[in-house]
């Protein structure tokens, strides 16, 4: 039940520098920045389909007419600047900043030439990556998800599913510099929504076990997770958890709830990096970033998992069945 779409502008362009252009030799090498945990699959599979999607389009095939070398920082934010110094050294056309604001503050503090597409989750003129959104100017132009002002959204929809929750957990990574947002969001909304939070930190595959069953030892009713990707890396993982201690959760991505999870509110993930795959096939042809304009997601996937409602023992009410997107039976 797909009934949205999500539309990316892409903007017109003046060229950008031939200095730049200059880099780019017969096979450009677009350089993919990534907090992810090293898992397979290997090399530029490790990037997302959408992005490789996007490419395609605009007329670009690795291995044919362009190469993707993968960086991963392994959950270990603090090693993206080396690896972000890395691509300039190693004079990369392009780099993609993936993985959230760490890796795009990485990339851009590497380089002020060599153009730079960013997905972050919170708007990047409040974080200082751009000046404006319709010409950001410079290096760097690229994605915003949403993913962090959408907390609220997720919650008001956990709130339909378990009325009277008392205690709401919610997991972040604290190596993440938007764990301090998510939380002090979440800590304004509990008082006037009559709830108590219950901030859950992990940033390793342990500390996420420890975590769930510091969610079920406090009694917590049920659970949000942070778009963090480190975190996202462990989608498979934080699925099993949840079942295996029964705890309602809602995710920011669909990828949890078709892979087990109970329910999802957020933007595609898919087509977020088709649209930054068009604009990194636009740049090789010479396109300006900071001609391009920072794009946003128009439209938003709320999927819901009826089998683990049902394992769950939940009632998803008509009224939120009516609203779904995709219902997984």
């Amino acid at each position: 039940m797909r009934r949205r779409q999500f539309i990316a502008g892409l903007g017109s362009a003046a060229a950008w520098p031939v200095v730049v252009r200059a880099q780019q030799a017969a096979m450009p090498v677009i350089g993919f920045l990534s907090s992810a945990s090293n898992a397979p699959p290997s090399g530029p599979e490790r990037t997302p389909k959408g992005f490789r999607a996007g490419l395609n389009e605009a007329g670009y095939f690795v291995g044919r007419n362009v190469t993707i070398e993968v960086f991963l920082a392994n959950g270990r934010y603090d090693r993206l600047p080396a690896l972000a110094n890395e691509m300039v050294r190693r004079q990369v056309s392009l780099i993609v900043a993936s993985g959230g604001l760490p890796a795009a503050r990485a990339a851009l503090a590497a380089t002020a030439k060599i153009p730079v597409l960013f997905v972050v989750g919170i708007d990047p003129v409040e974080l200082g990556l751009v000046p404006r959104i319709n010409r950001p100017g410079g290096n760097a132009t690229g994605m915003s998800t949403y993913t962090t002002e959408l907390l609220a959204k997720r919650l008001q929809l956990m709130r339909e599913v378990v009325p009277h929750a008392s205690l709401v957990a919610l997991l972040v990574n604290p190596l993440s510099p938007v764990a301090g947002i998510e939380t002090d969001d979440m800590e304004g909304m509990a008082r006037p929504n009559g709830f108590r939070l219950l901030a859950l930190k992990a940033s390793d595959q342990g500390e996420l076990e420890k975590m769930f069953a510091s969610a079920v030892d406090d009694h917590a009713d049920a659970l949000l997770i942070s778009a963090d990707p480190f975190v996202t890396t462990r989608r498979h993982q934080i699925v099993a958890l949840a079942a295996r201690h029964g705890l309602p959760v809602v995710y920011p991505w669909k990828e949890y709830t078709e892979g087990g999870g109970l329910m999802s509110y957020g933007p595609s993930l898919t087509m977020a990096y088709h649209a930054i795959g068009l604009y990194a096939g636009r740049i090789l042809k010479g396109a300006n970033p900071g001609e391009l304009p920072v794009q946003f997601p128009t439209a938003f996937e709320f999927v819901i998992n009826l089998k683990t409602a049902k394992t769950l023992g939940l009632t998803i009410p008509e009224t939120l069945l009516a609203t779904a997107d995709e219902v997984v039976q």
